[in-house]
């Protein structure tokens, strides 16, 4: 595996960010195609928290993670929402991804974050710490997708509401 580089997002990125993404997603059966402008509205909207990117040996951005804040039913603050991750469709199962997801985590652990959620695969997530939480909801898809990890005890109780970007 060719040596990745990770770090913030920068001013002019953005460009480069919404190409992986358009890509990372292009012909994915779980994407609406909408990934690309959720980002922009997180930016826009000021919550893009955290927007980690990975480069290639060549500065090229091959992977992008998004952070943003979520606001749950029970008034827990401090909680986001993991979403999207995407990886270039070249470098895909390289463990850039891996990477992406569990620099972001530790930053949010660092930052004081009292947890995060994500709405994907169960196996795949699990292997970070992910668990679905039956008292934590996020109407709509299959419960079971539905996942959070805690970094803070008490765990919330209710129903989780992404940034509107994602409405």
């Amino acid at each position: 595996m060719t040596a990745i580089a990770t770090r913030l997002e920068a001013p002019g990125d953005e460009a480069a960010i919404e190409a992986l993404t358009h890509a990372a997603f292009h012909s994915s059966p779980q994407s609406d195609g909408s990934e690309a402008e959720i980002i922009h509205r997180l930016r826009q909207d000021g919550d893009l928290v955290l927007s980690f990117v990975a480069e290639n040996m060549d500065q090229a951005i091959v992977g992008h993670i998004a952070f943003s804040p979520v606001t749950i039913s029970d008034g827990t603050r401090g909680w986001f929402g993991l979403a999207p991750v995407s990886v270039i469709p070249l470098r895909q199962r390289a463990g850039i991804g891996s990477t992406l997801i569990e620099k972001g985590l530790a930053h949010l652990k660092r930052i004081g974050a009292g947890g995060c959620v994500v709405l994907g695969d169960p196996d795949y997530y699990g292997r970070f710490g992910f668990t679905h939480d039956p008292g934590l909801n996020y109407p709509g898809p299959p419960a079971k997708f539905f996942q959070r990890i805690v970094f803070k005890d008490p765990a919330p109780h209710g129903i989780v509401r992404y940034a509107k970007a994602f409405d």
